[in-house]
């Protein structure tokens, strides 16, 4: 790449005038052509990506048609990209979601399946795709919670490897479990449910605040400098505790919320498949309702503080949206910039009696997933033309609708290789059967094809030569979850891996969710298909919400065969 210094004095003139007649769009699209012509970018250049991760958000949005939350600018961006309704995690917890699709393996490759191990020392020196995208000469950012902290991701969110300079995390972050809720009597507690009037927190403000913050000024100086840049932008909230600014509880009257429509444990419901909530019972606010273990139930009146406070910490976490998109907007990076929305998994909210995650059910493993692509998605936006212009939830009634919305069923391992091709970089290749030693490989297939094609050609399309989504034509996402025994547990939801006895494997197709729990051992990390503890089979056209486990009322040994042939690969 030519330097800028090299130029001649008269071609430094001419941009300069440049830069004081034209707008933001239309300097960006000058800019470009100027420095094509002087060698400073390549004709095969791709495009910028900025990498919105949610933590803990289940799609709860008015582009996934909930008809209660207030997310206007998250339905914008929809309104601009493809969004895909049937998109799923490989482990419903932080820090094994985040190392999955960060490297493009699965779970029983990262070995990662609690919070407590490097991959790069654990499983294999494997690549992620920052890195990937840094080897490509991306500048790679990373702004708040895009890896999991702490030994996980080596108490470094993988820097240098991942990243072009070092992490940043807003230093109001330490502050998220301290007694900094109110409560009635004017005491601070640690609560879940948490409102807060933002003045009276440490430094006056909260994380997600700072994190959009400082991803807008790295928007303008990625700007400044011309650099390419792969900035991933991780926000906490709607993560517990449920701690955000008390004026969103204004968009969520009490009266309107209702409770889950099946709040009990289902009847054939295996116990090993129940998740106890251990976290969110030791929370001061839930401590005090003494509610009994493991299955509770929380009295009615706070499941409804919960779900409220829920929803309300998703319209905090659309303002910030909204605020680094239209900052997007300002630094006339819009045209030019991939933008992809999705979440680490998703949360349960009272359904099955269980709230958190840590479970198979698709309110656990369920993720928001939409690709803005420039030219691709939408056409391109034109000179001077706003593409993300800021909405306020407090008055703008959403009518937006997606793009286009895709059934298809995908899986968050297969960003890694999506991104790479949406980039224009090389697609790394598929991992093969054993790839412990493989630096860079995937276990995703990109879902590029998607983007591109009507919903038509998605039926039509036979994409299922790749032997890790599909199985006789029928595209199919994986997800697992460990186990401490077939009882519910104090540490169930969270066991370590030397812990770990039984690991459920789910497969949900468009059709189905299918889980069988088979004994596991973690000394080789090695599953017994032989030894299976218990099975759940829920057939999603007449039992949507996952209530009626027909597994001992069905002949379901061809489905035990597919999953056996995925784990072959």
């Amino acid at each position: 790449m030519a330097q800028v210094s090299s130029l001649t004095l008269a071609a430094c003139l001419c941009y300069s005038l440049l830069l004081l007649s034209c707008d933001a769009f239309a300097l960006e699209a000058a800019e470009t052509r100027w420095l094509r012509t002087r060698g400073a970018l390549e004709p095969g250049d791709g495009m910028n990506v900025l990498f919105i991760i949610v933590d803990d958000l289940r799609p709860v949005l008015g582009c996934y048609r909930d008809k209660l939350v207030k997310s206007p600018n998250i339905d914008q961006l929809a309104s601009q990209s493809v969004v895909f309704t049937n998109a799923y995690a490989q482990q419903a917890v932080c820090a094994p979601s985040r190392v999955s699709f960060l490297t493009g393996r699965r779970p029983d490759t990262t070995r990662l399946y609690d919070f407590y191990s490097y991959w790069r020392v654990h499983a294999g020196n494997y690549s992620t795709m920052p890195q990937y995208f840094k080897e490509n000469g991306y500048v790679t950012l990373s702004v708040g919670k895009v890896f999991h902290p702490g030994v996980s991701s080596n108490y470094s969110d993988d820097y240098p490897y991942s990243w072009s300079v070092p992490p940043f995390h807003p230093s109001t972050e330490k502050y998220e479990n301290d007694k900094t809720c109110r409560g009635k009597d004017g005491k601070l507690y640690a609560n879940l449910v948490c409102p807060v009037d933002v003045s009276e927190m440490p430094s006056g403000t909260l994380p997600d605040i700072q994190s959009t913050e400082e991803a807008i000024r790295l928007l303008n100086v990625m700007k400044a400098k011309h650099q390419k840049f792969f900035l991933a932008v991780g926000y906490h909230k709607p993560h517990i505790p449920l701690r955000y600014p008390q004026e969103f509880l204004k968009l969520y009257p009490l009266e309107n919320i209702t409770l889950a429509p099946d709040p009990w444990v289902p009847e054939k419901l295996p116990s090993v498949a129940y998740n106890p909530w251990t976290d969110i019972r030791q929370r001061d606010d839930v401590q005090a309702l003494n509610v009994s273990f493991p299955y509770g139930p929380l009295p009615d009146d706070f499941q409804r503080r919960i779900r409220q406070s829920y929803y309300a910490a998703v319209s905090y976490l659309d303002v910030q949206v909204g605020l680094l998109l239209n900052a997007l907007d300002d630094v006339g990076l819009s045209n030019s910039t991939i933008v992809v929305f999705t979440a680490d998994h998703g949360w349960s909210l009272g359904e099955h009696g269980e709230w958190a995650k840590y479970s198979n059910f698709d309110v656990a493993t369920r993720v928001p997933l939409m690709f803005y692509v420039p030219g691709m998605t939408t056409s391109s936006a034109s000179q001077g033309e706003r593409v993300f212009p800021y909405l306020d939830p407090f008055s703008h009634v959403s009518g937006l609708v997606p793009q286009r919305q895709s059934k298809k069923v995908v899986e968050l391992v297969s960003l890694f290789s999506t991104l790479a091709e949406l980039a224009g970089l090389q697609v790394p290749p598929v991992c093969p059967e054993t790839s412990f030693h493989v630096a860079l490989c995937t276990e995703g297939t990109s879902i590029v094809w998607y983007l591109n094609a009507s919903e038509n050609a998605e039926e039509e399309k036979d994409e299922c030569g790749d032997s890790y989504r599909c199985f006789n034509e029928e595209t199919v996402a994986f997800s697992q979850y460990p186990r401490p025994a077939d009882t519910p547990q104090w540490n169930s939801d969270k066991p370590k891996l030397k812990d770990i006895r039984i690991m459920g494997y789910s497969m949900r197709t468009v059709d189905y969710r299918y889980t069988v729990w088979v004994q596991f051992n973690p000394n080789n990390f090695s599953a017994n298909f032989e030894d299976v503890h218990a099975g759940e089979l829920y057939m999603v056209e007449t039992d949507p919400n996952q209530d009626h486990n027909i597994y001992n009322n069905t002949s379901h040994g061809y489905l035990l065969k597919k999953i056996l042939g995925f784990l072959k690969h």
